[in-house]
Formats: structure tokens, C-alpha cells, sequence
């Protein structure tokens, strides 16, 4: 499932309610930080091992759109999009707090191995139709996220166009595209369940070690 997968970009405070909510300002060009590789996990229904010892682990559910060819200025989202998922990217918010404080890069709150549990790959419906259903979270049954594009700060033409100019974008690369309003903490044995409107699209059980 990742085998293909180069470059894993991700877009902070994508999201005007969710910039709000942690009291961050909205940012004035798309916010970019990287995961690495191994931070991907497929969540595929069994357990992910996830750190427990290193304050609150926040879930932050995102589309993520897989690019099928090499950029090209010019060519469209729908061009180059070839598949999506759903996501979860975990962050260590404590940490995060204390980096944040201290002009460090995001790394060990949003890099650590399995930070990335990511559902199986689904059709792209293209971006007109994008915004027709919303995504959610169930955590432990219960609605804890929902999200639509249609609400999104820079819609993926802009994401895609800003990482091309500014650090490239090709074949095999991944972009997480940010998280709406409603993140919050999980605990040990905690049931995730993504959606696609009505479709299952992936579905895990914290495992905190």
C-alpha cells in the first residue's frame, strides 16, 4: 500500500474553525510540514501502537490525495489526483506546545512512527463533486470529527500549485490537506472509524505504549 508512496506533505490550519479552536491564527499561504515514511500505518482495522508517555496524543482527521504524474504548471487538480484516502494525523500536542515555544520544527510532534494510520485508497470523484459528501470520525461509536473541502482556507489546486513551486511535486507523493474543528485526545483502546459519507474508509484501535 506504500510502497509507491515518495513524499508525504501535510497542511496545517487548513481549516478556519479548527484554527480557532487552538487559537492559532489563519495563515496567509498554504502551511507546510512534512511526515516521514514511517510514519504510515494502514488502518486497517486491527491495533496501532501509538506513544502513551508523552502527554495528550490528539487525532486530527484529513483527506489525502495521492498525485499520479509529474507536475506540470499549468495541468489541473483533477489531472494529476489519481486516488484518495482518509487519515488520521496524530500529534503530540504537549510537545508541539513546547517546540512551538521555542521556534523548533514540528518533527517530534507530528513525525513519530505511526503518526499517519491511513485508510485504503478510493476512486477520486474529481473536485466538482469533492465537496457533495462530508467526511467523519467515530471515535468509540460517537461522532467526534466532520469535515467537507467545501470549507477548506486553500482549496488542492492552490495545496498542489504551492508545493510544486516550492519544494516539487510528483508521482507517488501524498498530501494530508488538513483537519477541521473538533480534534481531541485519545486513550488506550479508543476505537477509530473513518468515513466517507455512507462508505467505511478505514478504521483502527489505539494502542497506547
Amino acid at each position: 500500500m506504500f510502497a509507491s508512496i515518495r513524499n508525504v506533505y501535510c497542511v496545517g490550519r487548513n481549516y478556519k474553525a479548527h484554527a480557532e479552536e487552538l487559537g492559532n491564527e489563519l495563515p496567509k499561504e498554504p502551511m507546510i510540514f512534512m511526515k516521514p515514511s514511517h510514519a504510515l500505518t494502514p488502518a486497517d482495522g486491527g491495533a496501532i501502537g501509538l506513544p502513551g508517555l508523552r502527554g495528550e496524543l490528539h487525532f486530527e482527521t484529513e483527506l489525502v490525495i495521492r498525485i499520479g504524474r509529474s507536475y506540470e504548471p499549468g495541468l489541473s487538480a483533477d489531472e494529476l489526483i489519481d486516488g484518495m484516502a482518509f487519515g488520521i494525523d496524530f500529534t503530540l500536542r504537549d510537545v508541539q506546545s513546547g517546540i512551538k515555544v521555542k521556534g523548533l520544527p514540528w518533527l517530534p510532534a507530528k513525525g513519530f512512527r505511526r503518526s499517519a494510520p491511513l485508510g485504503p485508497w478510493l476512486d477520486f470523484p474529481g473536485t466538482a463533486r469533492l465537496a457533495e459528501q462530508d467526511f467523519t470520525l467515530l471515535k468509540n461509536g460517537e461522532e467526534a470529527q466532520r469535515g467537507n473541502v467545501s470549507r477548506m482556507i486553500f482549496d488542492l489546486q492552490r495545496i498542489i500549485d504551492f508545493c510544486a513551486a516550492e519544494y516539487g511535486l510528483g508521482q507517488g507523493d501524498i498530501i494530508f490537506t488538513g483537519t477541521p474543528e473538533g480534534v481531541g485526545p485519545v486513550k488506550d483502546n479508543d476505537r477509530l472509524e473513518l468515513f466517507w459519507g455512507e462508505e467505511a474508509a478505514g478504521a483502527f484501535t489505539v494502542s497506547l505504549q
